[in-house]
């Protein structure tokens, strides 16, 4: 077995300094909000794994689906080389690109947790002895600078995960990876659909409470972290359809009036009864609306894959 590279591009603090940014930016601002990235401590990587195999909660069997149904036609129009997948956790997802991409040199998978880059990797070598693995520890929606490898490069951003960005936000980072691609690589997208109202909304608000104890997860974090005083339980988990903008909103609503201490950031935090913090935007797409953000992002939809009953999709883009 071949050892996997590891490399560290987030300085030792980098986390610790954009929570305690976050943080201080969305609890002082009207409204008030924080990014959905620090739900994800050991816990809320748990929480949300028992969310995947939840029965309202479809994307993850949905795209599941679609890669056991269409690696053999993304390796077949990619040829890749390099796989490099973004926001890579576990790596599960892309162990049925693994199997299809008979020609695969190199994979990089990008993540902000050393620990899941490490397992993933050592997993993934004892299945695929001579693959090359160069893991990165970095934050996928900065500017990255990928190590040297053969190309054809597909680049993979699975999970739905580019709908918890902002249209701005999402511009910014389809122009990063449009940066990565030279002639002939690709990017693979994973994005949820437009559906009912009644299914989108019950597959963040189940009925067994795992997604409302994942969102209030993020005030465990921040009093772990930084000292604050959050009593979950004073929060109701709200999850609801914007309908103007075509995203759910995760929300947490205080139940009464109450202060919130958070002594690292010297900060007091006054909630008025029934005020929330939005806590996450997973936006919805229609096929049109993924070809024109890429295209204004220099990227140009060459294949669009779904489930069965078209509640998810694959898209398949490359550099113009």
């Amino acid at each position: 077995m071949s050892p996997y590279q590891l490399t560290r591009i987030l300085p030792d603090d980098a986390m610790g300094a954009a929570l305690r940014a976050d943080v201080l930016h969305g609890l002082t601002r009207t409204p008030k909000e924080l990014p959905p990235k620090w739900f994800y401590d050991a816990r809320g990587s748990e929480l949300f794994e028992e969310i995947t195999r939840l029965p309202e909660y479809y994307p993850t069997r949905a795209e599941r689906e679609i890669l056991l149904a269409r690696s053999a036609e993304i390796a077949a129009a990619t040829g890749a080389r390099t796989l490099v997948e973004l926001g890579s956790g576990s790596s599960e997802k892309t162990r049925h690109l693994l199997e299809a991409l008979t020609e695969l040199h190199s994979y990089i998978p990008v993540d902000v947790s050393e620990s899941a880059l490490a397992g993933a990797a050592e997993a993934l070598l004892a299945e695929h002895p001579d693959l090359h693995v160069h893991a990165m520890i970095a934050d996928f929606t900065r500017s990255i600078s990928l190590p040297e490898t053969p190309g054809p490069r597909l680049v993979a951003f699975l999970g739905g995960t580019i709908g918890n960005l902002l249209p701005g936000e999402r511009h910014e980072f389809l122009r990063s990876v449009r940066a990565m691609l030279a002639p002939g690589d690709a990017l693979l997208l994973g994005t949820d659909l437009v559906k009912e109202e009644s299914v989108l909304v019950a597959a963040y608000d189940d009925a067994a409470g795992v997604t409302a104890e994942f969102n209030r997860n993020v005030l465990a974090v921040i009093n772990r972290e930084l000292d604050a005083d959050f009593d979950p339980d004073a929060f109701v988990h709200v999850a609801r359809w914007n309908a103007e903008e075509e995203w759910i909103e995760m929300r947490l609503r205080a139940r009464q009036a109450l202060t919130v201490k958070i002594p690292e950031l010297d900060l007091v935090v006054p909630f008025e009864a029934g005020e929330e913090i939005r806590t996450e935007v997973s936006a919805k797409f229609r096929q049109e609306r993924v070809r024109t953000e890429l295209a204004d992002a220099g990227l140009k939809l060459a294949e669009w894959w779904t489930d069965g009953e078209g509640r998810f999709a694959l898209s398949l883009s490359t550099a113009v």
